[in-house]
């Protein structure tokens, strides 16, 4: 394993790459009053229009039924999928799945199925389904294997695993199916910023119109949406939820695409020099691709992943103790836990598009985005954390508590939760690009528009392996944390652990 490393040093090694990145980031402000436009917003979302509550009340049903329909589909692919997890075709392609974004899925299947029912829900359940692979199978592998074992030797696999291994991991597998809803419901919120009807497309249409108290509408109905989730979702109420799904799902008309879209996509997907009899073009395709696209923006993605890493590290030590009565007091700890559900709950995405109305096009938006909205899920769960410590009858109150008892003791989790998180931001980096930052995003989203589905594909293969090789880099930092860390046979170090490395 090599020598462990201490906490301080990855600290500060993160630190001076952040530092090295700061000359390569756009920082400009380009908007031409952006705190004018700021209190604009700020009135219309403390003061929300429900005027057009029946376009609202649509996109609403529309995000549950997108999200209801994919994560029931990925969920169910991935359970297919966890007991032959350790096989390496099927952790492959689990691996493949989830290293592409819904957003980027959503890019491709647009081009096969166009604006319809069946990109909004494959967008979801294809990255879900190798999320779940995962998830699922360390759950089963806790399970307890003792009343397997009763079974005897004549007992088929099948009957073990339906009988003996299912029930047992049933509570956990629920609880993550729930969290992976709500992280489902997010991804069906952005996808509305590509043309399906969910929130997303309402939200972006107000935002056009500069109508901000109908957009803090649709705000205001996405928090309580996201909230109350484990309040209407509940297991024995999954059947009609998704039958109810269904049936609203049918009732989205989408324009035709002709005949002929899925050849012509399968077609596409090869190199040009290839479909046009020119084999020994291929090598200087890739180059200019290479030089042209995926280097510029693998520097971009990296550069704005590297800054709001560090910003979500800041987020996070200092909001885990806002949600800690003992720290802040009855008063503070509610509005510190508002404050992080209200980060939390909006996607990057869509944090992102907000701040970009305020601070113009710049990498700034997608910093502050992920910066925050990431911060936010570490602090709270940290502060979860630090609310539930052993202290000492004598143990003193306030900021003292904070930093002698709750940043020394909780530091290694800190540490290890950051660096679970840091796939995710450099994941949603890359996505960014959409909105015109110039990470692989803006890349691939600019050769999908020019029809050049070639060079897209290309680009979404780096995207994937840059998610991969990242993820390789923390799981070895990590690693060699030693005591710092996360303890997976705890089982709930295992489920917060979980959750850092979900939506």
């Amino acid at each position: 394993m090599g020598a462990s490393l201490s906490r301080l040093g990855i600290v500060a090694g993160f630190l001076a790459v952040a530092l090295l990145c700061l000359p390569l980031a756009d920082l400009a402000v380009a908007g031409h009053d952006p705190w004018a436009a700021l209190a604009r917003m700020g009135r219309g979302f403390l003061t929300p229009e429900f005027g057009a509550i029946e376009q609202i009340a649509r996109a609403v049903a529309l995000t549950l039924a997108f999200a209801m329909v994919g994560v029931a589909l990925g969920g169910l692919a991935g359970l297919c999928f966890a007991p032959f997890y350790r096989l390496r075709a099927v952790r492959g392609l689990a691996i493949a799945l989830r290293s592409v974004h819904e957003l980027f899925w959503a890019l491709l299947l647009l081009q096969v199925f166009g604006i319809s029912v069946w990109s909004g829900i494959l967008a979801i359940a294809l990255p879900y389904a190798g999320i779940f692979a995962k998830v699922l199978s360390e759950i089963l592998d806790e399970a307890d294997p003792r009343p397997a074992a009763l079974l005897g030797p004549r007992a088929d696999p099948l009957t073990r695993f339906l009988w003996t291994r299912i029930p047992l991991a049933r509570p956990e597998m629920v609880n993550y199916a729930l969290y992976r809803l709500e992280c489902g419901l997010r991804s069906s919120a952005v996808l509305g910023f590509i043309g399906l009807p969910t929130l997303g497309f309402q939200l972006d249409s107000f935002f056009r119109q500069g109508d901000y108290g109908a957009a803090g509408a649709v705000m205001a109905v996405y928090i309580a949406l996201i909230a109350t989730v484990r309040l209407w979702m509940r297991p024995r109420l999954v059947i009609p939820w998704l039958a109810a799904a269904v049936m609203m799902l049918t009732t989205v008309q989408s324009p035709p695409m002709g005949q002929g879209a899925l050849w012509r996509f399968l077609s596409d997907i090869v190199p040009a020099p290839l479909r046009q009899g020119d084999p020994a073009g291929l090598l200087p395709w890739l180059g200019n691709l290479l030089g042209g696209a995926i280097l510029p923006g693998l520097l971009a993605t990296l550069v704005v992943a590297q800054l709001a890493l560090i910003l979500a590290g800041a987020v996070a030590f200092l909001g885990q103790a806002v949600i800690v009565p003992r720290v802040t007091g009855r008063a503070g700890a509610a509005a510190g836990h508002l404050l992080l559900v209200i980060l939390r709950s909006f996607p990057e995405y869509m944090l992102a598009y907000l701040f970009l109305q305020v601070f113009g096009p710049s990498m700034l938006p997608a910093i502050l985005a992920l910066g925050l909205h990431n911060g936010a899920i570490i602090g709270h769960l940290l502060g979860r954390q630090a609310a539930t410590l052993a202290l000492r009858p004598d143990a003193p109150r306030g900021l003292t508590l904070w930093g002698w008892e709750i940043v020394p003791r909780l530091f290694g989790n800190f540490l290890a939760l950051c660096l679970y998180r840091w796939e995710i931001i450099i994941r949603e980096s890359a996505i960014m690009g959409i909105l015109g930052i110039a990470t692989l995003g803006f890349y691939l989203d600019d050769a999908i528009g020019e029809l050049r589905i070639d060079r897209a594909v290309v680009i979404l293969a780096a995207t994937g392996l840059v998610t991969v090789g990242v993820d390789a880099l923390s799981r070895a930092i990590r690693a060699r944390l030693g005591a710092a860390s996360l303890r997976m046979s705890d089982s709930r170090q295992a489920v917060r652990a979980r959750q850092a490395t979900g939506c």
